[in-house]
């Protein structure tokens, strides 16, 4: 297998994971910040004619995003015979399409400036929307879910509350159903579910929720793609709680947990967040996240597409 695997620095600790799972180490590069801010990005070692994947979640600062760009055009440069950009986290996802005169589609932008530079596949996770793949126009997408690893752990977790029939998986908002509905169908013979619908006046600021469903006297799973500020996150559970739901957990596949998340975290009624690795775990948590690890499927997803074999298995969970 002639391929090599790079971490651009935004998640080493994944990028581990997934050599491990590989059996390789990763390969050399130089990765650095001039003192004005600007990134620099240097390969130690022979690419021409290997296949490259680098690794870069890109949650902010942009440089993450950055870095990724330099890297894609030192691969190309240096006769790469194919990139990979492995992105577990797309940032600015959110921005996926034009909801207000006279501002940008941001995710379609940063597809078009990947695939502008030269790289042939994006690899990522639990994108924002799915629709963001058709963004590519050339470049193969494989949008990787993690409800892979987070099933399992949670068929575990809940066991008790799934034999006695007393759990509910929830949606945050309307657009989010289908996530939801994935979750509680492979958790349940009948998928409970419930939805939350939420009215927006400003970005990350909820003024009115509504619960449809029924939670009374049942262990509530909140699923989402993201957890960010947790504001929302914590008027759904207080909202929950409210309507009888006995005890409130989060799953969410993305922990930006920005700004004042810990202390609205600590603060909420949410006993447990269960979060992936996908944007680096190298920080301070609240005391409820629990992180479940996505380097196995990354790995594996690397080792397939390398094996020319199908992606198709990693989709579905037992």
């Amino acid at each position: 297998m002639d391929f090599r695997v790079f971490s651009l620095g935004s998640n080493d600790g994944l990028a581990e994971k997934i050599a491990a799972k590989l059996g390789m180490p990763l390969g050399e590069v130089k990765c650095k910040t001039f003192s004005d801010g600007e990134q620099y990005v240097q390969f130690l070692e022979n690419l021409r004619g290997k296949h490259v994947f680098l690794i870069q979640s890109t949650p902010p600062p942009a440089e993450n995003w950055v870095r990724l760009f330099l890297a894609i055009d030192a691969a190309r440069g240096a006769s790469a015979s194919e990139i990979t950009a492995v992105v577990p986290y797309f940032g600015y996802a959110r921005q996926d399409r034009k909801s207000r005169p006279r501002e940008p589609i941001s995710a379609r932008v940063f597809a078009a400036i990947v695939e502008t530079l030269g790289a042939n596949r994006f690899l990522t996770m639990d994108l924002h929307n799915d629709a963001i793949g058709g963004y590519f126009r050339t470049a193969i997408v494989d949008n990787l879910l993690a409800r892979r690893v987070f099933i399992p752990h949670l068929r575990e977790f809940f066991k008790k509350a799934l034999a006695e029939g007393k759990f509910v998986v929830v949606s945050p908002d309307v657009g989010g159903v289908v996530r939801a509905q994935s979750y509680a169908k492979r958790l349940m013979k009948e998928a409970e579910l419930a939805i939350i619908h939420k009215e927006r006046e400003l970005p990350n600021k909820v003024t009115r929720m509504k619960l449809i469903g029924d939670v009374k006297d049942k262990i509530a799973l909140i699923v989402d793609d993201m957890a960010d500020t947790c504001g929302t996150l914590a008027t759904a559970a207080k909202l929950l709680t409210e309507n009888g739901a006995r005890e409130v957990y989060a799953c969410t596949t993305h922990g930006l947990l920005s700004g004042e998340a810990k202390a609205t975290l600590d603060g909420s009624s949410i006993k447990k967040l269960f979060i992936t690795d996908t944007i680096s775990t190298d920080r301070s948590f609240s005391s409820k996240v629990e992180i479940v690890s996505v380097g196995e499927v990354f790995g594996e997803a690397i080792h397939r597409i390398e094996d020319g074999e199908s992606l198709s298995a990693l989709f579905e969970t037992d």
